[in-house]
């Protein structure tokens, strides 16, 4: 049931949202050098490595300088870039990843290789199930880059207070999972990204 919703979903998404996904790409490109997508390898279901698909929003190269974006303003994203992480809208492509079926609406967000390998036996337990679109731990952390953005130490504390937090709560949601507990969470989801 769920991967029929996801393949509705995410065709009847891709195709209404196809005006503006035009209209982004043509202010990316208009912007700045580089590409429409960002396309950045993360672990997914089974620990296996996938492609997920972003709207580019930093000048091209800037992950060389850090995987983490720290803060509300850091100077390796774009002008638009900014506006499009500020309500999420860079995530939309990702709706290519659940047409593909690598990634659902809901479950884990999948992380890179790099943190990943730092995962405990208990941790790796969230990577039994497609990753998704969003989760519990995007609800508490929507905020996510100004709370790393006001440490001392962002990657230090993305590692040993926010990634930890993170997997404690997608472990909560592998033992609360359910198709309706998914469209709770989808509903929350909105709900947030409406008040911000």
């Amino acid at each position: 049931m769920k991967r029929i919703f996801d393949l509705f979903f995410a065709c009847a998404g891709l195709l209404i949202l196809l005006p503006f996904f035009i209209i982004i790409s043509i202010i990316l490109i208009i912007e700045s050098k580089g590409g429409v997508f960002f396309l950045q390898k993360r672990v997914g279901k089974n620990n296996i490595d996938f492609a997920i698909f972003k709207f580019r929003t930093m000048y091209v190269h800037s992950e060389k300088a850090g995987l983490l974006t720290v803060g509300e303003r850091d100077k390796r994203i774009t002008p638009f870039g900014y506006k499009l992480r500020k309500y999420k809208l860079d995530e939309l492509p990702q709706l290519i990843n659940v047409l593909i079926g690598n990634m659902s609406f809901v479950g884990p967000r999948p992380e890179v290789r790099k943190y990943v390998d730092l995962y405990n036996s208990d941790q790796k337990k969230v990577l039994m199930v497609k990753p998704g679109i969003t989760d519990l731990a995007s609800l508490k952390y929507i905020n996510e880059n100004k709370i790393l953005g006001e440490a001392s130490n962002p990657e230090e504390m993305y590692i040993n207070t926010v990634m930890p937090e993170k997997l404690s709560l997608n472990l909560i949601y592998l033992s609360k999972k359910n198709f309706f507990f998914d469209i709770k969470l989808i509903i929350k989801t909105v709900m947030k990204l409406f008040n911000k």
